[in-house]
């Protein structure tokens, strides 16, 4: 069997996807406010820079940037995921367990990508910015509010017709 493993560089740049276990669930942006609570909580227990993001129903992309010194990210999604899953719980969502208790709203792995260099972020920005529209959510990125596109075009980063048709712009 083949070990993962995971690429720690202190001070990288990385891309992630965390998906929720029940892949119909809208529970990430039913619960928006948990889950915005549970990043600005861990982000001042373990600083961190969100480069970029979008939050779909049930899965999300993160660009992050960690301090200088540090690469510990996984203890940094352990804390989002468990905060988040402890405020949807409170609401009186109703949560499944797995077979060892844990509880059964996240997938147990997430992908991580080592951003290598200026055109790999872009890249990988872009694809966070454009998701939405690949999964058919809005014809019109500026559509989908959960989406750090919004924050690149208040500093002018991107236009607000970034990546429009003729037809949907």
């Amino acid at each position: 069997m083949v070990r993962y493993r995971r690429n720690f560089i202190p001070g990288g740049t990385y891309f992630f996807t965390l998906t929720l276990a029940d892949r119909r669930s809208r529970l990430l942006t039913d619960h928006i406010n948990a889950l915005r609570a549970a990043f600005r909580s861990t982000r001042q227990d373990h600083p961190f820079t969100i480069d970029a993001i979008v939050v779909l129903p049930e899965h999300l992309h993160v660009v992050m940037t960690l301090p200088d010194g540090d690469a510990n990210f996984p203890k940094r999604w352990r804390l989002i995921k468990s905060r988040f899953t402890r405020a949807v719980v409170a609401s009186g969502t109703p949560i499944g367990s797995r077979s060892d208790g844990e509880r059964a709203l996240w997938q147990r792995r997430y992908w991580e990508h080592t951003i290598r260099d200026d055109e790999d972020f872009s890249r990988h920005v872009d694809y966070i910015h454009f998701n939405p529209v690949k999964h058919g959510l809005v014809t019109r990125i500026r559509d989908w509010p959960y989406s750090s596109f919004h924050a690149y075009v208040r500093h002018n980063a991107l236009p607000e017709d970034w990546a429009a048709t003729s037809a949907t712009g």
